[in-house]
C-alpha cells in the first residue's frame, strides 16, 4: 500500500472470496483474484432485492499486527438478514474464518499505522439463478469483497451539517433492522438531495409520525445530553449498529455515564450538548447543526467535536488500533 486511500472509493485489491449455495448446501469456498461477478439476468437479487451484506474493518497496529473488530458481531447479525430474506445462513465460523482467509490475502492493501485508514470488508449474499416468479432464489453466492479505505466524510473529522428528509428511510415492521441493500436504495434520493442542497447527510424520521430521529443516512444517531448522558433512538425500524453497541458499553464502563434508549423528537434538541452520526464507515462523525423545514439546530459542540463525543472516539479507535487495551475480547488479531 504505496498511497494513502482517498475515501470511501473503490481500490480493487489482490483477491475476493467467493462461496456457491446449490443443491441445499455451500461449496467448500475459495479466493479469486476476479472481482466480477456472472449472474443470471432472472436473478433474485436484480428483481426482487433479495439481499444483504454487512460491513467491517480490518486495522493495523503500531506493532504491524492486524485486528478485526467485532467479527462475530458482524456474523451474527449477518445471519439475522439472510434469515429475514429467506437466505441461507452462513455459520459464526465459516464467516469468521473467510473474513480472516480474504483479509491475510490483501494483506498489502491494510493502510499502515497512524492515518485512521484501514482495510473495509463487505461481505454479501445474493440470490442468483433463472427466477422469474416472486420466490426465494434457486441459488446463492456469498462473497467478501475489501477496499482500503479513508475518512467516509472527506477530510478531519469534524462537525458537519445535516438536513431532515421528508423521505422515509423504511416503513414500521419493515426491513429498516436488517442490513439489506432496500434500506440504502430508499436513501438514495434524500441523501442526493441533501448534498445538492450542500449538506453532509440527511436525517431521517420515524416514519410513522415524523416527529423522531431515526437515523443519520445510512449510520445511527446519538447525542450527548447537557446532563452528560448518552442518548440514542430505539425503534423497531433502525439498524442495530455494532459500533453504536460499542459506545453505549464505552459510554457506561468507561466514562460514567447513564444510556438512554429511547425517543428523540425533532423538534426539542436543545437538551443536546453535542450530537453525532456512528457506523463502521463514519465511525464517530460529530454533527454541528441539524436543518428541519426552515429551522436551522446549533449544537453547542458545533465548531469541534464536542468533549464526550471526542473520548468516545478515542476509546473506539484505540482499541480498534491496537493502542488501547481491549478487555471486551471484541478484538480478533490474525
Amino acid at each position: 500500500m504505496h498511497e494513502r486511500p482517498k475515501g470511501y472509493t473503490y481500490t480493487k485489491a489482490e483477491k475476493i472470496y467467493i462461496s456457491h449455495w446449490k443443491n441445499g448446501r455451500w461449496d467448500e469456498g475459495r479466493l479469486d483474484s476476479n472481482d466480477q461477478l456472472t449472474i443470471s439476468g432472472l436473478s433474485t437479487s436484480l428483481h426482487y432485492g433479495q439481499e444483504c451484506f454487512e460491513g467491517l474493518k480490518a486495522y493495523r497496529t503500531k506493532e504491524n499486527k492486524i485486528q478485526l473488530f467485532r467479527v462475530e458481531d458482524n456474523a451474527k447479525r449477518f445471519q439475522m438478514s439472510c434469515a429475514h430474506m429467506v437466505m441461507p445462513t452462513v455459520s459464526v465460523e465459516r464467516f469468521v474464518e473467510a473474513v480472516k482467509m480474504v483479509v491475510k490475502a490483501n494483506e498489502a492493501f491494510i493502510p499502515p499505522y497512524g492515518f485512521k485508514d484501514s482495510l473495509y470488508i463487505r461481505p454479501f449474499m445474493i440470490g442468483v439463478g433463472d427466477n422469474l416468479g416472486l420466490r426465494s432464489a434457486p441459488e446463492f453466492i456469498f462473497a467478501i469483497i475489501v477496499s482500503p479505505v479513508g475518512s467516509y466524510f472527506n477530510g478531519e473529522v469534524k462537525p458537519v451539517d445535516l438536513v431532515v428528509s421528508a423521505f422515509d428511510r423504511a416503513a414500521p415492521h419493515g426491513t429498516g433492522h436488517v442490513k439489506v441493500g432496500g434500506n440504502y436504495a430508499a436513501s438514495l434520493l434524500a441523501q442526493t438531495k441533501a448534498r445538492k442542497d450542500g449538506f453532509a447527510d440527511c436525517i431521517f424520521l420515524d416514519p410513522l409520525t415524523h416527529t423522531k430521529i431515526e437515523e443519520v443516512g445510512a449510520a445511527n444517531f446519538f447525542g450527548i445530553t447537557k446532563d452528560k448522558k448518552y442518548i440514542t433512538p430505539k425503534s423497531p425500524s433502525i439498524l442495530n449498529s455494532i459500533t453504536n453497541r460499542s459506545l453505549k458499553y464505552l459510554a457506561v464502563h468507561h466514562l460514567g455515564l447513564d444510556v438512554i434508549e429511547g425517543d428523540i423528537y425533532i423538534d426539542q434538541l436543545d437538551h443536546l450538548e453535542e450530537a453525532g452520526a456512528c457506523g463502521t464507515a463514519a465511525v464517530i462523525t460529530p454533527i454541528g447543526t441539524i436543518t428541519h423545514q426552515e429551522n436551522r439546530h446549533v449544537f453547542p459542540a458545533s465548531q469541534q467535536m464536542g468533549e464526550y463525543t471526542k473520548k468516545l472516539y478515542d476509546l473506539l479507535t484505540g482499541i480498534q488500533f491496537g493502542d488501547i487495551e481491549d478487555p471486551m475480547g471484541w478484538v480478533t488479531v490474525l
